[in-house]
């Protein structure tokens, strides 16, 4: 007798092909789940073959696109923005604005004390000139705070004699009471001082015209009580040594 694989027949083509292929049903018993391989290189090939027949992953979903903006929020952020870049503006601007200013100050160093005759009226004579012309003065009186001589005599360092008055514009040494005198006759005093703009010169109703007040902290002793190290009298920093301010309502700021 036969043995029955030797009894088997060659399957015909509609047969194989109805029939899965090995690899197929392998797959088809890999992914199955209640098929499990105990051995670790079978579980590998289980893994390969879960691979490649598994389905394409799901591409992930993007989140929903953000409502518009209402037209109120938007305009509010561009006010906003506006308004920043306005500020930076002026910013920007100040420093400029300040500096053109002080390139156009007229300051006239000058004495108001009668000590000698010719000095006093050359001081005089300045002031009357300049306040004739309108312009805007920075008046320092050296006989009422004795630090502006310190502080001409540094824009005048190669002077060895430092006479009264001197005439600065725009940071510039213009001259004393003949040069002020010579550009005034001539007419050109007008243009060089145009640029500093022009005032109403009026007495002053706290200071009278002097552009100076007594200090409002050592009311013109220019000593203050500080209880500090036990307590004493210490120099007023607020003041000069005559006790005196610049009049706040009629004098430039210092620059």
């Amino acid at each position: 007798m036969w043995l029955p694989w030797v009894k088997t027949r060659p399957s015909s083509p509609s047969s194989a092909a109805a029939s899965p292929s090995p690899s197929t049903a392998l797959a088809a018993a890999a992914a199955s789940p209640r098929l499990s391989f105990s051995s670790p290189s079978l579980k590998d090939l289980q893994a390969l073959l879960l691979s490649d027949h598994s389905p394409s992953p799901t591409p992930p979903q993007l989140p929903p696109h953000t409502a518009p903006c209402s037209p109120s929020v938007r305009v509010f952020h561009r006010v906003r923005v506006a308004a920043s870049a306005l500020r930076a503006l002026r910013t920007l601007q100040a420093p400029h604005a300040a500096a053109a200013d002080a390139d156009r100050r007229v300051v006239l160093y000058f004495t108001s004390l009668h000590v000698v005759r010719s000095t006093y009226e050359d001081c005089r004579a300045v002031r009357a000139i300049l306040r004739g012309l309108r312009a805007s003065v920075d008046e320092r009186d050296l006989a009422m705070d004795p630090r502006y001589l310190q502080e001409l005599g540094a824009l005048l360092p190669r002077a060895r004699g430092v006479t009264l008055p001197q005439v600065f514009v725009g940071g510039r040494h213009l001259g004393g009471a003949e040069e002020v005198r010579r550009l005034h006759e001539s007419g050109e005093l007008r243009r060089v001082v145009a640029g500093a703009g022009a005032t109403a010169f009026a007495a002053c109703s706290r200071c009278g015209g002097e552009r100076y007040v007594l200090c409002g902290s050592c009311n013109g002793s220019h000593k203050r009580y500080s209880l500090k190290g036990g307590g004493g009298f210490r120099t007023c920093a607020g003041c000069n040594e005559n006790g005196l301010v610049r009049c706040p309502d009629c004098s430039p700021p210092a620059v």
